[in-house]
């Protein structure tokens, strides 16, 4: 069994150095820009490349994440920083855009590629797909069981990166849209704003209902490096030097220990997790495996990949911060540098120089500070009467009694470790001004659209279908998923008002490696009977179509051919794909990559706005390009049904923005009550050389008179009342 990589965060030159001082083999780190922690200090040009040639000297490596998605605008950029990198030698960059894969292999082919877990890559068909595009590792989603995690390294010789510790996200990884919705702030642009750790409230009751617990798999580290995993991951590039080195001395300690005494391995390093002032732990969708319990056991058709409902590791009772809570501010005093708080006494006493976080009481600002000052004493209420012992402290200015406080790092934790940087002064190189090369989707032929002009309507069930008979659309979009496939397989009574041609079927994003081994016999099936036009939303998709797409020349497989159906029996129609939202095409490179995998249309990104669209798509390629004009996006996609444990469906952030929780047996998704809509925005677009539209009902159930409205709109090309532009006009925020 060959002991796997120890990879820990790096987000600020002193956890670079705790890092490798408690024993990690690899570090990762963010630059200035292009990475999925713009929020945190990261590291300048100079500090890197003397981090990185100290790093070698010492055996250890070093990667560069350039995790997030970049606009068409951005490519110079984009460029620039990968010709930096490529001369400097990294051993590694960890990446989410499908562009930077495509200029990295055009332009700079000796960049070792790892797919980020923002890529959402949780099937070995995904991780196939990427090893053949040249990636050496992919890290995979965070929402896998080691069950599943076993499936994959049975069917891939890439390396797999797997997280073991950390701040997670509700959403399932790399497709959360809250943070961009609410005002740009995207989680793809490194600007999460942790929409799921809000105080929500819905019937007059509050709680944090969709702030995950911190996982923690210091037992399944044995287990993981039996199943094959090359590398475990700490997460944390926003965390203090003392957290990093704390949690890398605990798995250290186990990865040492693993070929001895493995249980005292796991047992001291628990102890020494238990200081590490995160928030209660969890093993995720790792459920009881060291226990030996069956973690691949699903809720309702379990050959889809879903797991059981009423998952143990959301905490709605719990406030989404780290630290150890000492309580609500009784009073306060004082204004500007002197203002002071009091808090009841209590089993800690915090102290000069410790690192504390205050929330105001309806949770809408969290600060943190240090303390500068704390002295016991009593204080008196507002009508004289004595208030219990406690203790004064030092607090920052706009917060008032009734916040809370949590101690999230004692002034002894701090330790100082050698100094990894030591002459970042001599290191002079920055990126160059050097323009991208320009690139261009192929320009489709006229046999090479599949999928005509006009309006596509999507929905969320086989029974919204009927409410759209009113006023067809020229394609109906259906998810295809377990329930679903069972109807149309079992000859779909009463029969669907739309036919196998007029109907589309979409693949959800979420695809683990169970639901490969779902979809892949059932789409043959789903073929046979005539259904050959799908939306594929997951790298992993397109292992499903392998055999069906035209063979090269544009030939479909005849008898005898490699993979052809049986003699007698003719092959079905190829399929036909469109790439939906989720495969994220924000450039021409991007875009370019996705059509290379044989799709004919693609659907654009849900968070893009007008300008990089025009930029992206140019006049002679715009046939290729679906447009959306109506959705309640999916903020949340999560990986468990909560409706057992949330018996709700509308509620509210403090500022009365309504979102809806939908819940079934397929996993659960929070949408927006206020939905996204450029309908009125149609004939500019169509001016522009878009004409394939997408209206996407997806959530509630569809009412007639609902979509008679919308319809109504669309031809009259007037814009609906009390919606939401998201994107579309704004685009992404920008500090700048």
């Amino acid at each position: 069994m060959k002991i796997p990589e120890l990879l820990a965060p790096a987000g600020s030159p002193e956890a670079l150095d705790a890092a490798v001082a408690e024993g990690a083999d690899a570090v990762y780190l963010g630059l200035k820009n292009f990475n999925a922690r713009m929020r945190t200090a990261n590291f300048a040009y100079s500090q890197f490349e003397a981090a990185l040639r100290a790093l070698h000297r010492m055996g250890r490596k070093i990667y560069v994440t350039v995790n997030t998605v970049f606009e068409q605008r951005e490519a110079d950029r984009m460029y620039q920083l990968l010709k930096y990198l490529s001369a400097l030698g990294p051993d590694g960059l960890i990446v989410q855009d499908f562009g930077v894969i495509a200029m990295a292999a055009l332009d700079f082919p000796a960049l070792r590629l790892h797919a980020s877990t923002q890529m959402n890559v949780a099937s070995s068909g995904g991780v196939n797909l990427l090893s053949k595009h040249g990636l050496s590792r992919v890290v995979l989603s965070r929402e896998l069981s080691l069950d599943e995690i076993r499936g994959i390294r049975g069917k891939t010789s890439s390396e797999l990166e797997v997280f073991v510790h950390g701040a997670l996200c509700v959403s399932e990884s790399g497709l959360c849209l809250f943070s961009s919705f609410l005002g740009g702030k995207s989680a793809n642009r490194g600007m999460c704003t942790q929409a799921c750790r809000r105080l929500y409230s819905q019937d007059g009751e509050q709680g944090y209902y969709f702030s995950p617990a911190d996982m923690e798999l210091a037992a399944l580290v044995p287990g993981l490096a039996e199943a094959g995993v090359n590398s475990l991951k700490i997460e944390g590039r926003m965390k203090s030097a003392e957290y990093v080195g704390t949690v890398v001395s605990a798995y250290r300690r186990i990865l040492d220990g693993i070929e001895g005494n493995r249980e005292q391995s796991v047992r001291e390093a628990e102890e020494i997790l238990k200081n590490d002032f995160a928030r209660e732990k969890t093993r995720y969708y790792f459920f009881d495996e060291a226990a030996g319990a069956d973690s691949g056991r699903t809720g309702g058709e379990e050959s889809a990949g879903f797991p059981a409902p009423d998952p143990g590791w959301l905490k709605a009772g719990q406030d989404g911060g780290t630290g150890i809570a000492l309580g609500a501010l009784l009073r306060v005093r004082g204004a500007g540098a002197d203002r002071q708080g009091l808090l009841r006494a209590g089993p800690l006493l915090p102290r000069a120089g410790d690192s504390l976080r205050i929330h105001r009481a309806d949770d809408s600002v969290r600060k943190t500070f240090k303390l500068k000052a704390a002295e016991t004493g009593r204080g008196a209420d507002q009508g004289g009467e004595p208030l219990p012992d406690g203790f004064w402290l030092s607090i920052p200015e706009g917060f008032n009694a009734g916040d809370s406080v949590y101690l999230i790092q004692t002034r002894l934790m701090g330790r100082r470790y050698p100094q990894i940087i030591k002459d970042a002064g001599a290191f002079k190189r920055v990126p160059g001004r050097e323009k991208a090369p320009d690139i261009e989707l192929e320009r489709p032929g006229k046999k090479d659209a599949p999928f005509p002009e006009g309006l596509y309507a999507a929905v969320s069930r086989i029974e919204d279908l009927y409410a759209l008979q009113s006023e067809r659309p020229l394609r109906a979009i259906l998810p295809l998923n377990s329930e679903t496939a069972g109807y149309l397989l079992a000859g779909g009574k009463p029969p669907l008002p739309f036919n196998a041609r007029e109907l589309i079927l979409a693949l959800d994003p979420w695809f683990p490696q169970p639901a490969e081994s779902f979809f892949s016999g059932a789409i043959p099936r789903l073929r046979a009977l005539g259904y050959h036009q799908f939306v594929v939303n997951n790298l992993g998709h397109f292992a499903l179509f392998r055999n069906s797409a035209p063979a090269p020349g544009g030939k479909a497989l005849l008898p005898g051919d490699a993979a052809a159906p049986p003699p007698g029996k003719m092959p079905p129609k190829p399929a036909s794909l469109i790439a939906g939202p989720y495969l994220y095409t924000f450039n021409r490179w991007a875009a370019s990559f996705v059509s290379s995998l044989g799709v004919s249309a693609f659907i654009t990104p849900l968070e893009n706005n007008r300008q990089n669209l025009e930029r992206t798509v140019s006049p002679g390629r715009r046939s290729l390009a679906m447009v959306t004009l109506f959705a309640r996006p999916a903020l949340f996609r999560i990986r468990a049904s909560l409706g057992r444990q949330y018996g709700f469906g509308i509620f509210e952030d403090s500022r009365g923005e309504q979102f809806r929780l939908l819940a079934g047996r397929d996993g659960s998704q929070v949408i927006p009550e206020t939905p996204f809509s450029i309908v009125d925005k149609r004939p500019f677009l169509e001016e522009a050389g878009f004409r394939r539209f997408v209206v996407d009902l997806s959530g509630p159930p569809v009412k007639k008179k609902d979509y008679k409205k919308l319809m109504d709109a669309i031809s009259d090309g007037a814009p609906l009342p009390g919606i939401s532009r998201f994107n579309w006009k704004d685009g992404f925020y920008a500090a700048e």
